[in-house]
């Protein structure tokens, strides 16, 4: 009884000397960290430090040539394809997916607009919300096959790549719709592709459509809960799952959505190039991709800003438009923007480091 009450009291007095503070881990001090740890909570900081800095490179290098509003809204209009793909492709890779058909439901769905009008003799108005309606079915049946049926996002929109695009090709017979049969018969086609001058500037209704579009999901992204649900996914799927999160529901409508705003950007393409043909946007998977990337949203999925494609896509645009004025190689923009694809990743894989 002695020994124990002696073993209580030694407890008793190694429990008084005892501190009394709670446990904390060692903070990473210095500027190089304070620098990690931005760019880590901002990822659209990287991309819009590179796009300012662009912009001022051949600013002074080329001056007014460049650096003038009829330049600058030139580089919006030549990026707004583009841009809105990429903006669909943002959604899915927050997802911690990717998806390659992108492109071809774009082309699909302006087909399906153009051949509803001109061969089967629906109103303009009609056969774009068709169009609309192809491109969200895209999307809702890739949704289906990577949430339901388990499939690797890549290899269901590899598949659906090539299905819609053979589809597209054997559905409108490699033909082409004139710009001047659309402008003639349904200008709402060409809708997106009205320029309006606001003194030396000259903007389109797709590239004004293009940044409502960014700052709209923006918005959803970092201000509702499907948003927050959607980077939740991205980050952890398992982990979203036992906190309650429907994944299922939540991915088929992030493919829904990348398959409706594929299919703007399919009117738009028409009113961009004034026709329909099957043809065009052949690489906007790639390009879409690439503005994701280098704009800092992450490949491994649940960090980024939507924000940052949009800077990603101008970033490609000012280097494609400064460099054909100072009359280089055309090879040399692909060469820089390989280069930035790269860095991006690097940069990404080191920012992640932050949270480890």
């Amino acid at each position: 009884m002695s020994e124990t009450a002696s073993k209580g009291q030694d407890y008793e007095s190694s429990l008084s000397g005892a501190t009394s503070g709670v446990a904390e881990f060692e903070r990473r001090k210095g500027a190089l960290y304070s620098v990690q740890h931005a760019l880590h909570t901002n990822p659209a900081l990287v991309p819009l430090i590179v796009l300012v800095l662009s912009i001022v490179v051949f600013g002074l290098l080329l001056g007014s040539k460049f650096f003038s509003p009829f330049a600058l809204t030139l580089i919006l209009q030549q990026v707004q394809i583009v841009g809105i793909v990429a903006a669909a492709q943002s959604l899915v890779i927050l997802t911690a997916g990717i998806d390659l058909s992108v492109g071809a439901i774009m082309v699909l769905s302006s087909v399906v607009m153009g051949q509803f009008t001109f061969r089967y003799g629906l109103p303009p108005a009609v056969a774009v919300l068709c169009g609309l309606a192809c491109g969200t079915l895209m999307g809702f049946i890739n949704g289906i096959l990577v949430a339901k049926v388990k499939l690797p996002p890549f290899i269901v929109t590899l598949g659906m790549w090539q299905i819609v695009l053979a589809t597209n090709f054997l559905y409108s017979a490699n033909e082409t719709i004139r710009a001047q049969d659309i402008e003639a018969q349904a200008p709402l086609f060409q809708f997106f592709g009205t320029v309006i001058a606001i003194g030396g500037a000259r903007l389109t209704y797709g590239a004004i459509f293009m940044v409502v579009l960014f700052l709209f999901l923006a918005y959803v992204l970092k201000q509702t809960a499907w948003g927050r649900h959607v980077y939740a996914i991205g980050d952890d799927k398992e982990a979203a799952e036992l906190s309650g999160i429907e994944t299922d529901k939540v991915l088929i409508s992030v493919y829904m959505a990348s398959g409706l705003i594929c299919a703007f950007a399919g009117w738009a393409l028409v009113g961009r190039i004034g026709s329909v043909s099957p043809t065009s946007g052949q690489l906007a998977n790639i390009e879409s991709i690439t503005a994701v990337v280098i704009g800092g949203i992450s490949l491994f999925g649940g960090r980024g800003d939507v924000l940052g494609s949009l800077f990603g896509a101008l970033i490609v645009g000012v280097f494609t438009l400064g460099l054909r004025l100072l009359g280089a190689d055309a090879q040399w923009t692909y060469l820089l923007i390989g280069v930035l694809i790269i860095a991006a990743v690097a940069v990404d894989q080191w920012i992640r480091k932050v949270s480890t």
